[in-house]
């Protein structure tokens, strides 16, 4: 069963508290995304939350709440797994258009139909490996929110991005060892704490570019 009477009053108090404006339409869509992970979950396995109380905080939430800092045209969100956060922040960036990335066919399956049901003209779905995926018109931003490491998506990433791209990681605590360790090429431009209703843990956006 998905509760969904108790799914949307949950996401509507929570879009309360954030600091920034989410129409009751957008929340319909949100919902109906996380209606389509839960049952596309038993199957595909797409996350191991299964409850989808938790998931509003956890999933939708913890993605919307990084939208005032995703700015730009063009975005690409890395290992995307089940639209993570790059779903999300397309219902909340309509005239953004974001490419979502993942190796696995099964996820890259399952956005194919989120596009198609929630009506999403500006997701862009692609199966591949990141350092075999190249595009001509590059990106204002690369986007990770489930990476291994800063290092890791800056050298796995960096030719998806010119000089005024930058590379935005979403991060728990805020992670000092990785930003000590930013490679030579690149610098961190500014770092944020993001508050995510309905959640305890740390949330922290990191902003980097190239030098």
């Amino acid at each position: 069963m998905f509760p969904i009477e108790k799914i949307q009053t949950k996401l509507a108090d929570y879009c309360q508290s954030l600091p920034f404006d989410v129409s009751n339409e957008k929340q319909q869509l949100l919902v109906k995304f996380l209606e389509m992970i839960h049952k596309w979950n038993k199957a595909y396995n797409l996350t191991s939350v299964r409850d989808p109380l938790d998931m509003v905080a956890v999933h939708l939430v913890d993605s919307i709440a990084v939208s005032p800092y995703v700015q730009g045209k063009r975005f690409i969100d890395v290992g995307t797994g089940p639209g993570l956060p790059g779903v999300p922040l397309s219902i909340m960036l309509p005239d953004s258009h974001f490419v979502l990335l993942d190796s696995l066919g099964k996820r890259i399956r399952f956005l194919k139909q989120v596009a198609f049901e929630l009506k999403l003209a500006n997701i862009e779905p692609v199966q591949s490996r990141v350092e075999d995926y190249t595009c001509e018109q590059g990106f204002d931003g690369v986007i990770t929110r489930a990476y291994a490491s800063i290092d890791d998506m800056l050298n796995s990433c960096q030719h998806l991005v010119d000089q005024n791209g930058v590379f935005i990681a979403l991060k728990g605590q805020y992670p000092e060892q990785e930003i000590q360790a930013i490679p030579e090429g690149f610098a961190l431009q500014e770092s944020h704490v993001v508050e995510v209703p309905g959640l305890e843990a740390q949330r922290h956006v990191i902003m980097i570019k190239k030098q």
